[in-house]
């Protein structure tokens, strides 16, 4: 089968995230796979072998969705753009999550509290405070999100607010980035 958008992912979880937006975003007639890696490590190692063996469809695009974590983020789009080349493959756009996936929910607390279903809106209205006006410059999303949401395990509960997340009043600027590129590569 040939496909007009391959995404390479690094975990399970972004997948998960992906397969649940991404039909708000991409037009019914346009062909998509998401392809999640167990890890940086995995995604890196399989760039390569993955972009060639899709290089049969000359129409095929790629999208590399990478969390940033520690590393700084233009060397790691540079290490990820040189992956690409030694493919040889220009038609790819590398998103880098700042500084994880958890960032995007931290920036749309109105999702994650229907998404645990919780009945006291203290915690969207949390949304107001510095550090939830921009969750990109956190550097632990996830240990934020634990502290606002004990039960939070990113293995599973990605799918539980992944529904509700908003593509509009999301406050993580790597997330409107992200969609930004999908309707770069549309169009």
């Amino acid at each position: 089968m040939s496909y007009d958008l391959i995404f390479l992912l690094e975990e399970p979880s972004t997948k998960t995230v992906l397969e649940t937006i991404l039909p708000k975003l991409i037009p019914e007639d346009i062909r998509y796979k998401c392809i999640d890696h167990q890890g940086k490590q995995d995604l890196q190692n399989s760039i390569p072998k993955t972009i060639k063996g899709f290089s049969f469809s000359p129409s095929t695009k790629f999208v590399i969705v990478h969390d940033q974590d520690s590393h700084d983020c233009k060397k790691l789009k540079a290490e990820l753009r040189q992956l690409c080349q030694s493919a040889r493959s220009p038609k790819v756009i590398i998103r880098i999550i700042c500084h994880e996936l958890e960032s995007w929910f931290l920036g749309d607390l109105a999702a994650v509290e229907k998404a645990y279903s919780l009945n006291a809106p203290s915690l969207s209205k949390n949304q107001t405070k510095n550090k939830f006006r921009n969750p990109d410059r956190l550097n632990s999303a996830k240990e934020e999100l634990k502290k606002l949401v004990p039960e939070y395990y990113p293995g599973t509960h990605s799918r539980a607010i992944a529904p509700h997340l908003s593509l509009t009043a999301n406050t993580s600027h790597s997330f409107h980035v992200f969609l930004n590129g999908i309707n770069q590569i549309l169009s």
